[in-house]
């Protein structure tokens, strides 16, 4: 007689095995015609599942995570029975679920262009209408092979080959369509109520670009219609939000192909990327940081000595002098221990921190490389923080409000923060990873922030906390960390002399607020849509004269506002104020300020905003005093500081 225990701790005894489906039937109507799957031992089963003994059960909907992916997973064996009905030649290859949809690999020869997906679409719309049972079968691998190979699908017969012969393989079968695959999936096709086929592309078999090319058809699902239209409402603004549009209609950078993944920065972009340098630098300053600067190009014998050799050397630009090996560095890690090493270190120094604006080069693969979001140089505001291991916790706590602000500041208030544990393959022991986890967890227990944690997913040398950005259309960007380090310190020789006179070695935190500025960068402008807050605009101002007879004004004007640390720039062209203000507000400057006789004559400046609001006449000190003040409250009203 099975007993199940549900997650509100209740329990519930039968006297007979039955199914997941059927227990959900005996919780309640509405929950039957909900369940998509169930999770016992966290192990995710299909509904038809048979409960035979003890278990803890979990009903699951379309309104809890898990149950998004049965969903996308169950859409895209939905689209591969579609093609198949309608391209009867088709051969399936593999159909994963990925972030946000999933997508399936077919080998047809004709091809498919973008008029088949909403053909194929409509297809995926007649199967849900039917509500075809999604019914599980279990077969032997052997027969398997010969199963799908005489049905003509080589592709499937491949893959089951490469399973070890004496495992049982399942497959799933609905109306005239079988396929392979672990499961689970939805009772039926009628669970699938909100999908789109998104788009095509080329895929080699296997991922071998020796191998054929296949084609690939993305799609996304979701547990409703509401859901799928609020993911394509986002798709639409990422799209207007690209940062690599703005960046060019802004005039901010440029990548060409002569340098893949580095970045030319223009006046403008340039201006804004300094504008985040020295605003994190006296960030620094005010938290006790020292800055530093190291070598690009270093000898390979201190990768070697710190492990990156080992683990990153393939992603490590090389060359060669003099009958030595270096490395251009992808990290500023290891040059930072050697600052800490120039010297005697007493405990009386600790905790010691080194920050520092470091260009890093990576060698990412060309087909990862995304205008600044991926990038193979780049510079990160790197700080290393050497302490010792009673004074983790404090430093953390400082770090986090550090970062709190900075992110503030920025306009970013929704952050994500995950704390991330050992690993099954790390470095020390067990006693000193309870040290370090535990400090991480107090100190964002003791900050009253909500986290959430990642076991196994430390770095191999420690545990971490990373944080999470949500822009304005609920994009989530990785940016900060703080991690501890209990190897490197070690292994290139950082020791300090402790109380009692003893030589330890210190703990290293490794830790980043923004992470690299590239990537950062190309989130603000995605986040504000090129429309910055005024303290990071490249350009804050424009003064516009209306007739020749301003323009000793004007530039008497420009010169005021440029003494007070207002970036401001003058436009004298001979055109119609309405054509200077239109161009201008399409380069999302601030303010736009115009002069004519009339301001001439009063010493004043006509203001506008961005917006299209007109701010009236004011005097260049009252102007100053109102630009001023709001850049300093980085875009927020007083009531917020």
């Amino acid at each position: 007689m099975p007993v199940i225990t549900l997650p509100d701790g209740s329990h519930r005894e039968y006297s007979n095995p039955l199914t997941i489906a059927e227990v959900a039937a005996d919780i309640g109507a509405g929950l039957a015609k909900a369940a998509i799957a169930g999770k016992i031992d966290d192990k995710l089963l299909d509904t038809s599942y048979k409960i035979d003994n003890d278990v803890e059960l979990a009903i699951i909907t379309d309104k809890n995570e898990e149950g998004l992916e049965v969903i996308r997973h169950s859409t895209a064996h939905l689209l591969a029975q579609a093609v198949q009905q309608i391209y009867p030649k088709a051969q399936v290859t593999i159909g994963p679920v990925i972030d946000d949809g999933f997508y399936y690999d077919f080998a047809y020869e004709p091809g498919f262009s973008e008029s088949d997906l909403s053909k194929i679409e409509q297809k995926m719309n007649e199967l849900v209408k039917k509500d075809l049972p999604v019914e599980r079968q279990v077969m032997a691998r052997d027969e398997a092979v010969k199963f799908f190979r005489d049905m003509g699908e080589e592709y499937k017969a491949k893959i089951i080959e490469d399973i070890p012969e004496d495992q049982e393989l399942s497959l799933y079968k609905q109306g005239d369509f079988i396929d392979l695959c672990r499961g689970p999936h939805v009772p039926s096709t009628g669970k699938l109520k909100a999908f789109k086929l998104m788009k095509l592309a080329g895929a080699y078999w296997r991922g071998d670009s020796n191998n054929e090319m296949l084609q690939r058809v993305y799609g996304t699902a979701w547990a409703n219609k509401k859901d799928l239209k609020g993911y394509l409402h986002r798709l639409e603004e990422a799209e207007k939000r690209d940062h690599r549009k703005i960046g060019k209609q802004l005039n901010l950078f440029h990548s060409q192909e002569e340098a893949p993944g580095m970045v030319f920065w223009h006046d403008k972009g340039w201006t804004l990327y300094q504008q985040i340098e020295q605003y994190i630098r006296n960030k620094l300053r005010q938290h006790g940081y020292q800055e530093v600067r190291t070598p690009q190009v270093v000898d390979r014998s201190l990768w070697e000595k710190s492990g990156h050799w080992e683990k990153f050397h393939d992603m490590m630009f090389t060359t060669h002098s003099e009958n030595r090996d270096y490395a251009v560095k992808p990290m500023n890690c290891p040059c930072h221990v050697q600052i800490y090493n120039h010297g005697l270190r007493s405990y009386r120094d600790l905790p010691l921190r080194m920050a520092e604006f470091g260009s890093c080069h990576r060698n990412e693969p060309s087909g990862t490389l995304h205008g600044l979001m991926r990038v193979r140089n780049f510079t990160q505001d790197d700080a290393h923080i050497f302490c010792t291991e009673e004074q983790i916790q404090d430093e953390v706590v400082n770090f986090n409000k550090l970062l709190f602000e900075v992110y503030k500041d920025f306009g970013f208030e929704d952050v994500l923060i995950k704390l991330s544990t050992r690993p099954e393959q790390r470095v020390g022991s067990d006693e000193v990873w309870d040290k370090a986890e535990a400090a991480l967890e107090k100190a964002l227990d003791n900050m009253s922030l909500e986290w959430e944690l990642q076991p196994g997913e430390g770095a191999f040398y420690g545990p971490k906390i990373e944080f999470s950005l949500r822009d304005c259309i609920g994009r989530v960007w990785q940016c900060g960390t703080i991690q501890v380090d209990f190897s490197m310190p070690g292994r290139l020789g950082a020791e300090y002399v402790a109380e009692d006179g003893s030589r330890k070695t210190p703990v290293m935190l490794h830790r980043a607020i923004v992470g690299s500025m590239e990537r950062f960068i190309g989130v603000l402008i995605e986040h504000y849509a090129g429309i910055f807050p005024l303290w990071l605009a490249p350009v804050q101002a424009v003064i516009m004269n209306i007739t020749d007879r301003s323009l000793d004004f004007v530039n008497e004007a420009v010169k005021t506002l440029q003494n007070k640390g207002i970036r401001v720039i003058p436009d004298l062209r001979n055109e119609k104020i309405g054509f200077k203000i239109r161009e201008h507000t399409l380069q999302k400057i601030p303010y736009m300020l115009v002069v004519g006789d009339r301001e001439v004559e009063n010493k004043t400046v006509a203001v506008r905003t961005r917006g299209g609001e007109d701010l009236g006449a004011m005097s260049l000190d009252e102007l100053v005093t109102k630009l001023t003040d709001e850049i300093a409250c980085h875009g927020r009203s007083r009531l917020e500081e």
